[in-house]
C-alpha cells in the first residue's frame, strides 16, 4: 500500500510560481503523475515521470511553464509550476502507478488528497 501526501499549494499572482511536493510511503518504484480538476471540469493530465526520472511528459496547456522531477531517495516528487496563469487554479493531485508513466488517470492506483492552487489576476 502507498500513501500519497501532497503540499505547497497556495494563492499567488499571475505571473508568479509554486512548487508542489508529494511524498510517498511504502515502496518507491513507481512512476509519479500530477493531474488537476477545476470546479466544474473533468480530471485532467497535467505531467508524469518515469520510476527512474528517466522520462517526463506534460501537458500542451503547462509545457515551458511546468517541470516535474523526481528524488527517489527522499521518496518525493515535485512540480515546479512558473509564469501560473489563472486558468492553473485548481486542486492538483499526485498519483502514483508501476514503472512507466502514463496521461491517463485510469492507470494510477495511489492518488494524493489533492492540494488547492489558486492564481489570482
Amino acid at each position: 500500500q502507498v500513501q500519497l501526501v501532497e503540499s505547497g499549494g497556495g494563492l499567488v499572482q499571475a505571473g508568479g510560481s509554486l512548487r508542489l511536493s508529494c511524498t510517498a510511503s511504502g515502496r518507491t518504484l513507481y512512476a509519479m503523475g500530477w493531474f488537476r480538476q477545476a470546479p466544474g471540469k473533468e480530471r485532467e493530465f497535467v505531467a508524469a515521470i518515469n520510476y527512474n526520472g528517466g522520462g517526463t511528459s506534460y501537458a500542451d496547456s503547462v509545457k515551458g511553464r511546468f517541470t516535474i522531477s523526481k528524488d527517489n531517495a527522499k521518496n518525493t516528487v515535485y512540480l515546479q509550476m512558473n509564469s501560473l496563469k489563472p486558468e492553473d487554479t485548481a486542486v492538483y493531485y499526485c498519483a502514483a502507478k508501476s514503472v512507466v508513466r502514463s496521461r491517463d488517470p485510469g492507470d494510477y492506483n495511489y492518488w494524493g488528497q489533492g492540494t488547492q492552487v489558486t492564481v489570482s489576476s
